[in-house]
Parts: C-alpha cells; structure tokens; sequence
C-alpha cells in the first residue's frame, strides 16, 4: 500500500536518536554524561586495586583504564559497526557485578597472579557473551509492559541507595561520613538542580545536570570537602599500556564467576535497553538488542588488553536522557570521546574528579529517581487490572528490594549465587519473567486449549490473544 502524504514526510523525517547537535552543544551534553556516570566507573578499580595488592600509583593508573575502555565501549555501541551496537545513547562502564567475584579472586590469588587471572576470566566470559548474544536477544518478547515497567522501577529505584551513599561522603569509614556538611552539600545541589530545571530553558535547562554539578562544586570548595591534591599528583599524559600488569592467566574457577557475571550483565543490559528504547521513542526490537549485547560483550574481551573489566550499561545515563529529553546518541559518542581523552590524560580525569560525592549524590536522586518514574510511567500501560499483572508487579519488585532493604539477607547463601542475589535488577527481572510466562502465557495457552484452539496452536497462533488484547494486557 502506498504510502500517505503524512506517512511519507514521517519517514523522510530523521529520529532525534539519530540527530547531531552543534559542537558546543555536541561537547557540554557529552561531558554531563561522563561527570554522571565518572563516579561509577572509577569506583570498581578502587574497590579491586587495593583487593589485588596494588598500591595507590597502580590502582590510579587502572581507574584510568577503566576510563579508557568505558569510552571504546560507549563508542561500539553508539556508533557500532556491521552487527554490533544497540546505536542508542547508551553508556557503557564497568560494571559492578564483578567486583564482589573479582575482589574473591584478587584476595585468594598471589598479587602478582590476581590481576592476569582476573583478566583472563573476563577475556573468556566476553568472548563466551558475544556468542550467545544472538540468542539471548530472542529473549526479548518475554519483556511485556509488565516486565519492563516492573524492571525500569527496580533500575531507578536499586541506584537510589548510591545516590544516598554519595550524599553521605561515599566512604563508610570517614569521619565525616553523613555530616550535616556531607548531606548539606547534596541537599543543596538537590535544590539548585531543580531550580535550574523549573527556570531554564532550551539547551541550559538540557544541560541543567552539569549546571547544577558545577555551582554545587563551587559552593563545595569555601566548605573544604572539594580535594585538589588529585590535580597535583596527577600526571600530563599516561596510556594504559597493553597488559601492563601481566600476561592473562586462565583459571577454570575465575572464568565460571566472570561467565556467571556476564549473563548478569547480558540480562540487566536487556533490561536497561528495553527502558531506554522506550525513552527515546525507538523500541529495542530483537536486532537492536543482539547488536548491543555484542557490544557490551566484544568490549568486555577487549577490555583486559587495556587492563579494564567486563563492561555493561550504565544505568544512571537512562535517567540524564529521561530527564533532559536529549536523545541523540551521538551525544553519548561524545562522552565516549571524551572518556578516552581522560583515560589517556590523567590531570583532565582529575578534573572531572573534582566534584565532590555529595554533590554528586545530590544530583543522582534527581536523576535515579527519573528512572523509576519512567518505569512506573511503562506500568501504567501494562494494564495491571487485567489477569495477574498486578501480581507479578508486586512479587517481582518485593523481590528486588531485598537487596536494597535488607543487604545481609542472603548472608548465608553461597557466594557464588550472591552475584545474581545481590543485584535487586536482576532478581527482580527474573521473577518477573518467570511469573509472566507462568500467567501470560502457559496459562494463556492451557486455557486455549480447552476452548478448542488446537489449531491456532498448531499454527503458532497465541489463543485468546488478539493483536489488540495483547497489547492491552501487556502481553507479548
């Protein structure tokens, strides 16, 4: 059928996602990426630097690293190339679901093995991810309304307990952690934010994040909680040279725990997919999410050769792109740009770094709690009066909590399951696929064929599901 007039300028019209903005406007979007992601990223090496016996030189040159891959990583999937890359602004870091398994292998290994072994084991999870990627993507008409609505929730509402956590100071053990100074800071940074949200307009109030993080380090530094001895001992230039630390070493222990990782980070990747192709209006189909998957994964493998760690999407950025209505990805190229420019530069990294946590923190509420509206938002369309929507809502996101509400719950488990316990984003998204399947569809497909629809079902028909009942219930 031909196209109508109307149709036709729709499809000549190009999607934001695939807009450019003015350089300036390209570089300062980009940046407030990074300062909302830079925290996220340098955190895992800090946390592993240490565990692996590297002193405070080694840990600051694998911060860099981490940097430096997170950008190849943001690249593959903003840009991609043949089948790789969701090409969504997506931003791709370190992620935190290896750093409990890393930090076991690190204490259990000598410390000049910890880091090889390490690097092996991601090496192999990565190569093992990019293999299965097409095949974990056709998991996606498992992921109704029901699923991602529920999913994008326990996204915005499992980062809150960092943006709390930044608020504070970061670090459990100072002095200072939790002063009315700390959470002064990140109250006021809070407030100016939204100030600068409600007054602003056009471009400023889209870049109102890096506003709002730049008067709140400016106020940060009469206070004294705004460190600039990182500036002084940081070095001009710095590579993050190709195995620095050892050839990679494979250990059939390690590389189970990192291959465990990577489908925690294959699923929650999914997940953030699904959110943020609904965000920017291009929804993740089956292809987008296979291209991503292979880029999460095919930078996770590459990683190691510039001694980073497995990589995976950063959620806090779904919330910057909710928030600030900037879909273009490549904006988020630009980030990636400039995330290899720190990791090759660690005095400009050091810049970045200036912005103190709890202004950081004050900042992330804002835009963790994004997030979670959005999820709640896709709810809404999930039609939750209909079978046992609502149920799988409820028992799904009870789930995900527990790790928020009760972080010692599953203290007596094995180790080797916390990697998937411990993440509320993944327990959560399991349950709610499990649940859907067991209500939405076996359920859908018993009751069918008591109604004598054994030849919709032959044919590969769902029973009682029209194209606008499924829909309606939420129901792929």
């Amino acid at each position: 059928m031909a196209a109508t007039p109307g149709q036709q300028v729709e499809g000549d019209r190009k999607h934001p996602v695939d807009e450019t903005l003015p350089p300036f406007r390209m570089f300062t979007s980009g940046l407030q990426h990074v300062a909302a992601m830079y925290a996220g990223v340098v955190a895992p090496p800090m946390i592993v630097g240490p565990a692996c016996g590297l002193s405070a030189t080694e840990t600051a040159f694998l911060m860099g690293a981490s940097l430096f891959t997170a950008g190849i990583a943001t690249l593959l999937q903003t840009l991609g190339f043949w089948k790789i890359g969701a090409k969504l602004p997506f931003v791709n870091g370190v992620s935190f679901a290896g750093v409990t398994p890393m930090v076991a292998i690190g204490k259990a290994q000598s410390p000049e093995n910890a880091l090889p072994i390490i690097f092996g084991a991601v090496i192999v999870a990565g190569v093992l991810g990019f293999f299965l990627a097409p095949y974990f993507s056709k998991l996606v008409r498992f992921f109704p309304p029901v699923v991602t609505g529920t999913v994008i929730t326990l996204i915005g509402v499992s980062l809150l307990p960092v943006a709390f956590n930044w608020s504070q100071g970061g670090n459990a053990a100072a002095p200072d952690y939790g002063s009315l100074t700390n959470i002064g800071m990140a109250a006021l940074t809070f407030v100016i934010v939204l100030v600068l949200r409600r007054t602003l307009r056009g471009f400023l109030q889209q870049i109102s994040i890096l506003l709002g993080l730049i008067a709140g380090t400016l106020i940060a530094i009469p206070v004294g909680i705004t460190d600039f001895s990182v500036i002084t001992k940081a070095d001009v230039v710095g590579f993050p040279t190709p195995f620095h630390f050892g050839a990679p070493q494979f250990d059939i222990a390690a590389i189970i725990s990192m291959c465990i990782v990577m489908l925690v980070c294959m699923t929650e990747s999914t997940a953030d997919m699904l959110a943020l192709g609904k965000i920017v209006g291009r929804p993740a189909d089956e292809r987008t999410i296979e291209g991503g998957l292979r880029a999460d994964t095919l930078g996770t493998a590459v990683s190691p050769l510039f001694n980073g760690f497995a990589c995976s999407a950063f959620a806090q950025n779904i919330g910057l792109v909710a928030m600030t209505k900037v879909r273009s990805r490549f904006v988020v190229a630009a980030g990636g740009l400039i995330l290899i420019v720190l990791g090759l530069c660690p005095i400009a990294a050091s810049v970045i770094s200036l912005v103190p946590l709890p202004v950081l923190g004050g900042a992330g509420i804002v835009l963790f709690g994004s997030v979670a509206a959005s999820g709640i938002q896709t709810l809404s369309t999930a039609a939750l009066e209909k079978g046992e929507n609502a149920l799988i809502v409820a028992a799904a996101v009870g789930i995900g909590l527990i790790p928020i509400a009760a972080p010692d719950f599953y203290h007596n488990f094995p180790k080797d399951l916390l990697v998937v316990l411990d993440s509320g984003i993944s327990t959560g998204c399991l349950i709610a696929i499990v649940l859907n399947l067991l209500f939405n569809h076996l359920r859908a497909g018993c009751e069918g064929e008591q109604q004598g629809t054994e030849g919709q079902l032959e044919e590969g028909i769902p029973p009682q599901r029209s194209a606008e009942g499924s829909s309606a219930a939420g129901v792929h």
